[in-house]
């Protein structure tokens, strides 16, 4: 029940060399992460990080990203995989969410702050981190398994449940139309538009396949330098160390383990099993800055969260590869 796995490769190449591909391709990442964090630091012909990162997401979520999304779901071998990524991914999201409210309940955590542990441990970042990681180690097949993780359970997870809580823990009295927060989702309605091309098996035509391809090579660099040009550290960020240390074990290690147990149950093997653990095993994601900003939630908590999430991952995403295969 792999999809498009190909036993005959994946098992000509042996363990060690595996562990050394994905070791290279997390370095490879790091690289376009750190030229992000750089640009931050030197701020060259004097833009601002945050006016920089502003424009490049907002191209690559309202115009790549969309192009990437029809041309890899288009083309897909949509079935019974499907199915069970979203399943999976779900499972992931919504075990995060109940074990992150037992442990700020534990810790007493302030409303604020609780809101944005939660979403910082439930919303892996999946597409901004996972879709390059994923097509780099297990190659292009992998795309649409980022694609479907996300946008068939995590994105809709997160502007319907995670809006909810984000609304109730924080204090910006907001009405909320979660109807609204989905159709402004440019990527979702590229990925209804390809389920319907791909349903009635419409052929993709040259010019707009070469198009597409275009547009899609820009994706993953300017999504990891944008990552890069996120993180941050400040003096002030040292105080939120000590209540992280729960997020860095349930976003980095206990809920891959879960999503583990549910794959295995789920009949999933090979490299798909390898690749969805290891989505699941991905930092927080970035656009939760931007939600606790607007519920008034603990912006620095979630930063912090963001930023360590993301250097721990380099070193857990190899661990995780080594134990998957």
């Amino acid at each position: 029940m792999s999809g498009n796995v190909s036993y005959v490769e994946y098992n000509k190449v042996t363990k060690p060399e595996r562990a050394y591909k994905v070791l290279t391709v997390i370095i490879q990442m790091a690289g376009l992460i750190v030229c992000g964090i750089v640009w931050r630091m030197v701020k060259p012909a004097g833009l601002d990080h945050a006016q920089t990162r502003k424009v490049l997401t907002t191209l690559v979520y309202n115009l790549l990203l969309p192009a990437l999304v029809l041309s890899v779901l288009w083309k897909a071998e949509l079935g019974a995989n499907s199915f069970y990524i979203a399943l999976a991914a779900a499972a992931g999201v919504l075990a995060g969410l109940l074990l992150a409210y037992v442990s700020c309940r534990f810790c007493k955590s302030q409303s604020a702050a609780a809101g944005a542990i939660i979403l910082a441990v439930a919303f892996p970042n999946s597409t901004y981190l996972g879709l390059p990681v994923l097509e780099a180690t297990f190659g292009s097949w992998a795309r649409g398994v980022a694609i479907q993780y996300d946008l068939f359970a995590c994105t809709p997870l997160l502007f319907t449940v995670g809006i909810l809580l984000a609304a109730h823990f924080g204090s910006a009295q907001q009405r909320i139309n979660i109807f609204r927060e989905l159709i402004q989702i440019p990527p979702l309605w590229a990925a209804v538009a390809a389920l319907i091309l791909n349903g009635f098996n419409v052929p993709m035509p040259d010019v707009l396949g070469g198009l597409l391809t275009l547009l899609e090579r820009g994706v993953v660099p300017l999504m990891l330098f944008s990552l890069g040009l996120s993180l941050s550290w400040r003096r002030e960020s040292m105080s939120y160390l000590r209540p992280l240390l729960p997020v860095v074990a349930l976003r980095l290690f206990i809920i891959p383990a879960l999503v583990l147990v549910v794959v295995d149950l789920l009949g999933m093997e090979g490299e798909l099993r390898s690749a969805v653990v290891l989505e699941t095993a991905m930092p927080s994601m970035v656009i939760g800055i931007v939600i606790c900003d607007r519920f008034n939630l603990d912006v620095g908590m979630y930063a912090t969260a963001v930023t360590v999430t993301t250097v721990v991952s380099m070193l857990s995403l190899p661990m995780w590869y080594q134990w998957l295969v």
